[in-house]
């Protein structure tokens, strides 16, 4: 007696789960399609969405050793994850009024405090020139940079000015002396970009304190202009540490980065060398969405711990980085795209206190999200927009899936309905009672 009615209950848990799988499809289709068209970014000057949130996230994983954690995915984790929480706070802390930057000055000191650190110093060699290598010594004069740049002139820490004097006059010793303009982060390896960096920090130091090295910077940018990587235009992914000679095509990864600091460095090179790169490395893959290739048009190559995956050739780290040298170009459309596309992608989780992205897995990714979010130039003025080369309308194929991807889930009990009138309509028309309509 009891079977027909349990069936007919089970009938009916069935058909409110579907209905609550299909409302939570819809909503999550919803919602993304929020993320792709709200505005994600601020430019130079305004604080962007939720990126106050992301660094309360930061810390608090720094606190839980997400940098020990973050130096077992690459040589640099625990490194980079402090440079990038303390610059972001220091970006932040420029958007402020000079009387209330005092939590952004305190968070970027601790940060560098952990550059400084044992800890912050075990992958790089102490027999480098300067040492501990250009890596190393040119992140941390930015980020010290950074941290007297909050502080009204007379307000600074004599020793923190004396530190910022000696090591910028290392790293330049070092460039001067060099027959390349590219030196060694490691025994036997250079990196162009980063040279760039720690030539960006030599700009710097000669806004902050009096003016040293504008020599050195000409020096350096005859040396790169001289090597660049012939395929590309660009500067070199990698180079030889003795002559400066181009070693590997220029890459997305590296190349992201470099186009944040250049810039800083002369903004008429910077901006030759940005439209070059945007040119060959920036795409639409499948027609879903600006994204950064890790090579340029027309070629292949490995993926390595810097780069990450490689779908479709595309490099997501040097996308989500891309997204800051665009602002600090002033090419608000790239920036604006690539960042609503990193919004839809990166799967954010919000509370009322933080935020983080992918659930929080990898601290290294937000912390790069909040750095290019907070982009702007430190040295010279905010330069004139370049041409666009994307437009709104990247977004229609995507909120096209998405509203197929709401609506798909409902297809199937609108289709039962649909069946169910016509077979009450055929019975009416034959003077039958009309059929049960079938259950789910």
């Amino acid at each position: 007696m009891h079977g027909p009615r349990w069936a007919s209950r089970g009938r009916s848990l069935l058909r409110r789960s579907g209905r609550l799988l299909a409302a939570l499809v819809s909503l999550c289709a919803l919602v993304g399609a929020v993320r792709l068209v709200a505005p994600a970014t601020a430019g130079p000057d305004d604080e962007p969405p939720g990126v106050a949130r992301q660094l309360a996230f930061i810390r608090s994983a720094l606190d839980e050793g997400a940098g020990d954690e973050a130096q077992g995915l690459f040589p640099e984790g625990y490194f980079f994850l402090h440079a990038l929480y303390g610059l972001a706070e220091v970006e932040l802390g420029m958007r402020e009024p000079a009387g209330e930057r005092a939590d952004a000055l305190r968070e970027a000191r601790w940060a560098l405090g952990r550059l400084d650190s044992p800890a912050g110093r075990a992958p790089f060699s102490a027999e480098l020139v300067p040492s501990y290598g250009v890596f190393h010594r040119g992140w941390t004069n930015w980020l010290r940079g950074g941290v007297l740049a909050l502080q009204p002139a007379a307000e600074r820490d004599p020793a923190e000015v004396r530190r910022l004097a000696a090591d910028s006059a290392a790293l330049a010793a070092a460039f001067d002396a060099s027959e390349s303009p590219y030196l060694e982060a490691y025994p036997g390896q250079a990196w162009p970009v980063d040279s760039t960096v720690a030539m960006a920090s030599l700009r710097l130091h000669d806004t902050l304190l009096p003016p040293r090295y504008a020599g050195t910077a000409d020096r350096w940018l005859r040396g790169v202009r001289e090597r660049l990587d012939p395929r590309t235009g660009l500067l070199p992914h990698r180079a030889d540490p003795a002559t400066g000679a181009p070693a590997e095509v220029a890459r997305g990864t590296s190349q992201s980065v470099i186009h944040r600091f250049l810039v800083d460095i002369d903004p008429d090179f910077a901006r030759e060398q940005y439209l070059r790169f945007r040119d060959r490395y920036v795409g639409t893959p499948l027609g879903l969405g600006p994204a950064v290739r890790e090579y340029p048009a027309g070629t292949d190559g490995p993926a390595d711990v810097d780069s990450g995956p490689l779908p479709l050739g595309v490099s997501l780290s040097a996308s989500v980085v891309t997204a800051g040298a665009a602002q600090v170009h002033g090419d608000t459309a790239l920036a604006e795209g690539l960042t609503n596309h990193g919004e839809l992608l990166g799967v954010p989780v919000d509370t009322p206190w933080t935020k983080r992205y992918a659930f929080g897995l990898l601290p290294i990714g937000d912390a790069f999200v909040a750095w290019s979010k907070t982009a702007r130039p430190w040295v010279t003025d905010s330069p004139a927009p370049p041409p666009p080369a994307l437009s709104w309308w990247w977004r229609l194929p995507l909120l096209t899936l998405l509203a197929v991807v709401a609506v798909l889930p409902w297809v199937p009990a609108a289709a039962r309905r649909f069946r169910g009138r016509r077979e009450a309509q055929a019975g009416d028309a034959v003077g039958f009672p009309a059929p049960e309509p079938r259950a789910g």
